[in-house]
């Protein structure tokens, strides 16, 4: 197998993996409905220093409010690139007078892609250049290419590694989670089966996994598409646009505001919280097929 990946340093983002020649990220502006429109423009962003959506786009930080749209700014800011080689992409993004106008707090997020084989292993780090404690989230967000005829005649389903016996799915109202459970998607305790109408009520999102991989497979030719490796994130969300030929599978360490939010950012439902020039480092790897 030969492997190849492209990044960008505009959201220091992957934006292209090809095994043996074949394309297995979801190109972005490139794939367009029958009326031309785009379905997504983004291919695997990363999502800093919120993950999902803030109550009223807003959030309270040392008693002032700050604006700041659904999954952060980190996605759409340009990175420095630090090293490119081969199997080996890092880029840096920090702070400065623009996000400190959304986020105030001076930082580091490095972003690093290491390829081996046909595994691509996703490295986020963050190290807090402030003097006061720094709370943020931060998550994946990648699209992964499929046949949407396939999906609409449901031949796709998710597996787990293991039985799944504690997990539960949140239900989102609006973008925010609601306050109760959403209902359990899993057969046999670990399988989802997915088809056009899986994301009528936005994403999948799911708490509580107790293994640490999880497969796309299309049960009509019995391939598995990818595994993924999300050891040591909490959250796990599943996601695609109607019509759209890409499911996401999204490693999260955090997610959106509830609900009952008190608005104060530091309150967030797990939240991470680094200490002056503490760092916090998260990875996932994807096996492709």
């Amino acid at each position: 197998m030969h492997a190849q990946m492209l990044t960008s340093k505009m959201g220091g983002e992957l934006i292209s993996f090809k095994l043996d020649g074949v394309e297995k990220i979801h190109q972005g502006t490139e794939v367009v409905d029958e009326n031309g429109k785009v379905y997504w423009k983004r291919h695997s962003p990363v999502l800093f220093p919120i993950v999902g959506k803030l109550k009223k786009n807003q959030t309270i930080i040392n008693g002032r409010t700050y604006e700041m749209s659904q999954h952060g700014f980190a996605r759409d800011l340009e990175f420095e690139p630090i090293t490119k080689l081969d199997n080996f992409h890092s880029y840096v993004l920090r702070s400065n007078k623009n996000t400190k106008a959304k986020y105030p707090f001076d930082f580091e997020l490095y972003i690093t892609y290491r390829l081996d084989g046909n595994k691509l292993t996703t490295i986020y780090k963050v190290i807090n250049k402030s003097d006061t404690i720094m709370p943020f989230g931060i998550g994946g967000h990648p699209a992964f290419k499929i046949d949407y005829n396939e999906l609409k005649e449901g031949n796709y389903y998710l597996e787990f590694e293991e039985e799944e016996q504690k997990i539960h799915f949140l239900y989102l109202v609006d973008g925010l989670i609601g306050t109760e459970y959403a209902q359990n998607r899993l057969k046999d305790k670990r399988i989802i089966l997915l088809d056009e109408n899986s994301f009528n009520n936005d994403a999948l999102i799911m708490k509580g996994m107790s293994g640490s991989k999880l497969s796309l497979k299309n049960r009509r030719d019995n391939k598995t598409i990818i595994t993924m490796d999300y050891s040591g994130f909490p959250y796990l969300a599943i996601w695609s646009k109607p019509g759209a030929p890409f499911i996401c599978i999204e490693p999260w360490q955090t997610t959106a505001d509830t609900w009952k939010t008190t608005g104060i950012f530091a309150e967030k439902t797990d939240i991470i919280k680094l200490r002056p020039e503490e760092a916090f480092e998260c990875k996932y790897t994807v096996e492709f097929y």
